[in-house]
């Protein structure tokens, strides 16, 4: 159902899948969903926005999964579990920022609401009339009269994404205001003291404050291949884990059905994809991370590096997760992050991808990978490496193509320099 800025409709779903949609191209901004939901039009708390830096909000009923391509175009997306919505929540702004540019540069912008369990399409609004808006909001899920509906709105802002955040009461990279000490003024001659009364029992110590909370932050770095690399350290991901994800889709084969790892979406049952790494140790020491042979690493102990299982069907929502313990960076002298093709299909043409590395303090890194034009069953996506102490993260986006005879990982070895022994696995 396409609508006008303005009207609204009932959403007859218990979840929706909210998709924001343009044509990518030359020129393009590059478009982020978010959501905020709000009480009495305002957040409660920098909890309530839902962002590429914050995708879970606290009650797990709205989530940012992530962008897909699509041909030319691309997706953005949002999920909202509207029964596990918190009662005080009456809306839920769907909102977009534009990364190095303007939503006047954005061609075929909308907004669809999708029914979560059947896909059916329950409301749709095209944005034609953007100009020199910077952040835009397109629609709003709302409550009345117990259920829900959504609104299309259709709103600009000049002042990006921390403009809107902030309209609506996010706290955005705003530093706390210092404590300032009281004035000291001489001492003065003690006064008489008068006649005491009855002592009091003490009052209890007042409760301590809790500690103010940190703004949101809003920085996320795009890898290109003008830009290949950037500094975790100078991000602020110097700390805590990094997880990795893989958005993969299939464009031509496999009946049109795509593959996700990380953030699952609908999977072919046939082709099974393994994300890997090849790793190096500041001692010296060299391993894999995969799920052929159960080497799934550890992320307390060496490697530091763990891959949490292998979703050989696409059965598991939150599908394959590879995080690296950023806490034990000196331990790591280089990292090959790969993937491949387990079953299922020969090659990755006719597949686009985009790889997520999110730290847990700091700004997310993401890059699109290029278009396979070889017979590749083997890609390596980024490596990462310790420079001085400083983990520094290299987009690699580079399919490889395996000698007859040879391996994935033998030639992701070869490619790189890693010198292992390779024996036949399984899972």
């Amino acid at each position: 159902m396409t609508m006008q800025k303005g009207s609204n409709v009932p959403v007859a779903a218990a979840s929706v899948r909210v998709e924001l949609s343009w044509q990518a191209g030359p020129g393009v901004p590059d478009v982020d969903a978010s959501a905020l939901l709000l009480a009495g039009g305002k957040v409660r708390s920098d909890g309530d926005f839902v962002f590429y830096n914050q995708p879970r909000h606290a009650s797990g009923a709205v989530r940012h999964e992530g962008k897909q391509p699509q041909g030319a175009g691309v997706t953005d997306a949002l999920s909202a579990d509207l029964g596990g919505v918190e009662g005080e929540i009456e809306r839920i702004v769907i909102a977009a920022s534009a990364d190095g540019g303007a939503f006047g540069q954005v061609p075929g912008l909308c907004v669809r609401v999708l029914d979560a369990a059947g896909g059916a399409e329950l409301a749709r609004f095209d944005s034609a009339d953007a100009t020199v808006e910077t952040a835009y909001v397109l629609g709003e899920l709302y409550r009345r009269q117990g259920a829900w509906k959504f609104r299309a709105v259709g709103q600009g802002y000049g002042s990006g994404l921390a403009g809107l955040a902030t309209d609506f009461g996010i706290s955005v990279d705003e530093p706390a205001e210092p404590v300032r000490a009281p004035a000291q003024t001489a001492p003065s001659a003690p006064a008489p003291a008068p006649h005491a009364p009855p002592a009091a029992p003490p009052a209890a110590p007042p409760a301590a404050p809790p500690p103010p909370r940190e703004p949101v932050r809003l920085t996320k770095v795009t890898l290109t291949k003008e830009a290949p690399s950037v500094s975790l350290t100078k991000q602020g991901g110097t700390s805590g884990t990094m997880r990795v994800n893989l958005n993969w889709e299939v464009q031509k084969q496999f009946s049109g059905w795509g593959r996700k790892l990380g953030k699952a979406m609908a999977m072919h049952s046939d082709l099974d994809l393994d994300l890997c790494a090849l790793f190096e140790l500041a001692d010296g020491r060299k391993g894999v991370i995969q799920a052929l042979g159960n080497a799934y690493g550890s992320l307390h102990q060496p490697p530091f590096i763990h891959l949490d299982g292998d979703d050989r069907t696409g059965a598991n929502a939150s599908g394959e997760n590879l995080t690296i313990n950023l806490d034990h960076a000196k331990d790591l002298r280089r990292v090959l992050i790969f993937v491949t093709i387990y079953e299922g299909a020969r090659s990755f043409a006719s597949v686009n991808g985009t790889v997520t590395l999110q730290p847990q303090h700091g700004a997310p890194v993401e890059f699109h990978l290029d278009e396979c034009t070889v017979s590749s069953n083997v890609c390596a996506l980024a490596l990462i490496t310790n420079e001085s102490g400083d983990l520094v993260v290299h987009r690699e986006a580079r399919y490889l193509v395996t000698p007859r005879g040879s391996s994935p990982q033998r030639t992701v070895d070869a490619a790189y320099g890693w010198g292992m022994q390779w024996t036949p696995g399984r899972k």
